[in-house]
């Protein structure tokens, strides 16, 4: 069984997820930290995450495994480092190569198979898993994600730094022409602006239970 959920930045997909999977026994895989981790990969080597075909040899070259839930490259468990500024606004340009999402879903797919999963990111449910029996779309006001950033990473930005660039981000994930950020007509639509972590499991483990 596959459950997936979408949406920006910030809106809770990942703790939320996480919980989710637990609550079932499900094994929690997020979309999103592959391609965070291509990112990570080619900034760490000084490269340009503009640079299309210099990502796609670091997207082709790039060992990614899930040990225990974490992200790791080359067996080195990176999954706390794929967070910070630099892979924040990067990551929506490295995504946005046709071929390298080509490599990253095959990836996911083959993880995921034959499994129970819980899995999110940008176009889990209109692209990666488009038969998925559970569809869900995350969502929360800029102001509010922005806030719950810098609460989760108080270092380093300011909050006006961090909300422009959310605000830079959403732009660019809705305007991919490849794997945009997009509501799927069969998901269930939750704002999560104003929710706690345990109301949002409790409306999506309602779904379930109907």
């Amino acid at each position: 069984m596959v459950i997936a959920i979408d949406g920006p930045a910030g809106c809770g997909k990942s703790t939320i997820a996480k919980l989710i999977a637990k609550r079932l026994g499900f094994y929690f895989l997020n979309t999103g930290s592959f391609y965070r981790a291509v990112t990570y990969n080619h900034i760490q080597k000084g490269l340009d995450p503009r640079d299309k075909e210099s990502v796609l040899k670091t997207a082709k070259e790039t060992n990614i495994t899930v040990v225990n839930g974490d992200i790791c490259i080359d067996g080195k468990n990176v999954e706390n480092l794929l967070h910070g500024p630099d892979v924040d606004l990067n990551a929506s340009y490295v995504s946005s190569d046709p071929r390298v999402r080509e490599i990253i879903t095959s990836l996911v797919r083959s993880v995921a198979s034959n499994m129970n999963i819980v899995t999110e990111g940008r176009d889990t449910t209109t692209v990666i898993f488009p038969n998925a029996e559970y569809k869900f779309y995350f969502d929360a006001s800029p102001e509010i994600r922005a806030k719950r950033r810098i609460n989760q990473h108080p270092e380093g930005q300011t909050y006006e730094e961090v909300l422009r660039d959310i605000i830079q981000r959403d732009e660019n994930d809705r305007n991919k022409e490849v794997g945009a950020l997009k509501i799927s007509k069969d998901a269930i639509y939750i704002d999560t602006s104003y929710l706690t972590i345990e109301e949002v499991c409790e409306k999506v483990v309602s779904v379930m239970d109907k």
